[in-house]
């Protein structure tokens, strides 16, 4: 048996048994890693398939899907290709787009407790402590990529973290098995192949053991993580508003930084949302404190942040909206131009049509029930609506009568427009 079959062996005897996925780009590494596995009973025993992502990025994208889908087929290995859409405008760059594409198809292809098995090894471990130490992290970003994490309705999984990138070239050597060579990886412009090709080699020539060092630091960091880890955890229970999923702004700024900081990351990634850089990081903690009337606002590629009523609310990038939309309603299921919807509650048809519109300031109604009319906007800050819902909450006139918002308020005409139904508003967030 091979070196690379032998680790990989024992690392499946450590861990709990469930289906294997196989996220396999046809590079060298996850070649290796998909070829070896086939060759273990125990691995096709429990259920191994593959997964290629097509991202549309290279000319000869769909011929590399096409390669891995058919080796993969010679290993009699079942493989999906999934083709994904790259957010070039994310701000992210490249790598980073390309990157949330992939493991958000990885995330949404698994099965119920299947593991989305990675190739990662000590090498690409090195780099991404390296890029986490130029970037600021602390501990947890310094502990580097975890061997196991859970991902959609499963896990994913990286068994070759302590093992060497030369130990899969040897392998893929000695079976001579046909790669792809994408040549985005030999552009020095992107980050992670100047640190592979032009420092590590460098920092390597004077500190042989370099890479062994940066690794062996990245466990220390990890520790020292999870040991923080119960503590900020332990935290963001009493923080953490349940049905808002909003934080207490001022009990998560007096904690110490090596717990603020982990958590506000954990409860941005458990919304799909990416972390702040530091100079963000610090932005949000001034704006904590603003005066009664401010709406501070912090926004970064992917995410923005509101400071409102005393709390943190993490959404993501809210689209531009023409205050000027409008669309006629009969009770059908309507889109918002937030990505909202609107429909009727239980299911039918109004008698009578409605147009649909957004606020454009001044608007008054009396809410049936009550004596006064009242200004639209005084209604929205007292019932505690958020400021990023208002500009896109739909509002229903009736021959030009502002008779309902939402599903927050309608007039005495509106309750007998709408009869036995009632509007249903969803908000995007």
């Amino acid at each position: 048996m091979s070196e690379l079959a032998s680790i990989l062996r024992d690392a499946l005897r450590r861990e709990p048994r469930g289906p294997l996925c196989v996220a396999y780009s046809g590079g060298p590494d996850s070649t290796a890693l998909l070829h070896a596995l086939a060759q273990l009973p125990e691995a096709r025993d429990l259920g191994l398939r593959a997964l290629h992502v097509d991202h549309g990025l290279h000319a000869d994208s769909h011929a590399w899907a096409t390669h891995c889908r058919e080796l993969a087929q010679e290993w009699q290995v079942p493989c999906l290709v999934l083709r994904v859409e790259v957010n070039h405008a994310s701000g992210y760059g490249l790598e980073a787009a390309a990157r949330d594409a992939r493991y958000r198809a990885f995330a949404l292809s698994l099965h119920d407790g299947e593991r989305i098995v990675l190739g990662h090894h000590r090498d690409d471990q090195a780099e991404t402590v390296l890029l986490k130490l130029l970037r600021g992290a602390g501990p947890e970003g310094l502990g580097g990529m975890r061997v196991a994490r859970p991902l959609g309705r499963g896990t994913l999984w990286r068994p070759l973290l302590d093992v060497p990138r030369e130990t899969l070239r040897r392998y893929v050597d000695a079976q001579g098995l046909p790669c792809i060579a994408d040549p985005s990886n030999a552009d020095h412009r992107l980050t992670r192949n100047f640190l592979r090709h032009e420092i590590l080699p460098r920092l390597s020539e004077h500190w042989p053991q370099a890479v062994e060092s940066i690794v062996h630091s990245a466990r220390h960091s990890r520790e020292a993580a999870e040991a923080l880890s119960q503590q900020w955890r332990a935290a963001r229970h009493d923080l953490l508003d349940g049905a808002s999923g909003s934080l207490d702004a001022a009990g998560w700024l007096a904690l110490s930084p090596a717990l603020r900081h982990p958590l506000l990351d954990d409860w941005l990634h458990a919304r799909g949302l990416p972390a702040p850089t530091t100079a963000q990081r610090q932005q949000i903690e001034r704006q904590c404190v603003a005066r009664d009337g401010q709406l501070p606002c912090i926004r970064w590629p992917g995410a923005e942040l509101h400071v409102w009523k005393g709390r943190l609310w993490a959404l993501p990038p809210q689209p531009a909206i023409d205050p000027q939309w409008r669309a006629d309603w009969s009770g059908a299921p309507l889109a918002l131009p937030d990505g909202g919807s609107l429909q009727l509650e239980p299911t039918g048809q109004l008698a009578e049509p409605l147009s649909v519109r957004l606020r454009q300031g001044g608007e008054h109604l009396r809410p049936a029930g009550s004596p006064h009319t009242r200004e639209l906007r005084d209604l929205m800050q007292q019932s505690g609506m958020p400021p990023w819902r208002r500009l896109a909450c739909p509002l229903l006139y009736a021959d030009g009568e502002l008779v309902g918002v939402g599903d927050r308020w309608l007039t005495e005409r509106g309750v007998q427009l709408f009869g036995k139904h009632r509007p249903l508003w969803h908000p995007a967030f």
